[in-house]
């Protein structure tokens, strides 16, 4: 070909470090997989029944471009009793293909060429490539182990410039299982103010906080105005494949990214809305049985990372553990690769993540308790003859 058909923004950017690193021994019945982030649990049968039922009566039209009112009154009454975040349905709430496509709408919207977007680090791989795509540039405020990998004041001013725009938070954190208090906030918040910042806060493993209620930063005074929250149903309530999301904010902001929503993704499925729609009533059950088989495992297998040697804090939130593997003396991708290859046990390297995420594997405990107690049995073996 005489001319070069790719967009150098594409070019330029690393296929995702998560699905390329798992193409390795890929079809390998014999490996205990903790790499991806998708719960075990099936979607409630109520959930599923819904979706049934709606097919049945030939419910596969378009729904109006922000999604079905109905479903935005579910999502403003579930925010408000659950995290005492207060939306309008009809001008702040917008229905999105996944928290994904909010993310890439909340960027698209509010990133000029030029913008600095601030990502606090080690952090879930999507930020910075959109951010790039969206022809801003990205800074990573370093958070570390010592502090929980919790977001300080201190690390975000050390970052910000005159080009600052945007702070894309996500707590709990993947991969690190972080969780943000309202005392961790309140210090933050004042800077983001200070400096005119917006923010975006993925929040889509809000409701897995398991030794604390889930604080919001759009919930601290004067930051609901200047907050989007991003949030969706695959993580807590086992939808994953049905690619529902939202966003929430101020009416200005969420309509320009309406305006983009409407000429790409038109709206999210209307099947996966109906089954958000039952999730937000007879799915709050198996939801909340969900996230407490999640805190049992997660106690489980962080204990279980000890004793095989490998040093771990004690996540709060999501379902990730992010032990150190530094004992090993090996960088992240090899370690993740000789686990692989060695042990049977896929496990993401800390590499991926950004600053801070070397010295560390992400181990996903979103699966069953047997298939987990495997994996730690192989990983204490592999850690005695590693050391």
């Amino acid at each position: 070909m005489s001319r070069e058909w790719i967009a150098p923004r594409v070019k330029e950017i690393v296929p995702s470090g998560i699905r390329s690193f798992f193409e390795v021994d890929a079809g390998n019945n014999d490996i205990v997989s903790l790499g991806i982030g998708e719960p075990d649990f099936a979607t409630p049968e109520s959930v599923r029944a819904a979706c049934i039922r709606a097919l049945d009566r030939g419910e596969t039209k378009y729904t109006p471009n922000a999604g079905l009112l109905e479903l935005r009154q579910e999502i403003a009454g579930y925010l408000q009793t659950g995290f005492r975040l207060r939306y309008d349905p009809a001008e702040e709430i917008l229905v999105t293909v996944g928290s994904s496509e909010a993310l890439d709408l909340a960027l698209r919207a509010f990133t000029a060429p030029g913008d600095e977007i601030i990502i606090p680090a080690p952090s879930y791989i999507a930020y910075s490539p959109i951010a790039h795509l969206n022809g801003g540039t990205w800074v990573e405020a370093k958070t570390c182990a010592e502090e929980g990998f919790k977001l300080t004041a201190e690390a975000l001013r050390k970052v910000i410039t005159p080009r600052s725009k945007l702070l894309v938070v996500n707590f709990p954190n993947n991969p690190t299982g972080a969780v943000m208090t309202y005392e961790d906030w309140l210090p933050v918040a004042e800077v983001v103010k200070e400096h005119d910042l917006l923010v975006l806060s993925d929040e889509v493993y809000a409701e897995l906080t398991f030794d604390s209620r889930h604080v919001s930063p759009a919930s601290l005074p004067g930051m609901k105005e200047r907050t989007i929250v991003i949030s969706g149903f695959s993580k807590a309530f086992a939808m994953t494949g049905f690619r529902v999301g939202y966003a929430c904010g101020d009416s200005g902001l969420l309509a320009a990214m309406l305006k983009i929503h409407q000429y790409t993704a038109m709206c999210a499925p209307v099947l996966g809305q109906i089954a958000a729609i039952e999730s937000l009533g007879s799915g709050l059950a198996a939801k909340d049985q969900m996230v407490a088989a999640f805190k049992q495992r997660r106690s489980m297998f962080v204990a279980g990372l000890r004793a095989a040697g490998l040093e771990c804090h004690e996540p709060q939130g999501a379902f990730y553990a992010f032990p150190s593997i530094r004992r090993s003396g090996m960088k992240s991708e090899e370690f993740a690769l000789r686990l692989l290859r060695e042990a049977g046990v896929a496990a993401v390297p800390g590499s991926v993540f950004g600053a801070g995420g070397e010295g560390h594997i992400r181990c996903s405990y979103a699966a069953s308790p047997q298939k987990l107690n495997t994996a730690l049995t192989r990983m204490e073996a592999f850690m005695k003859v590693k050391m």
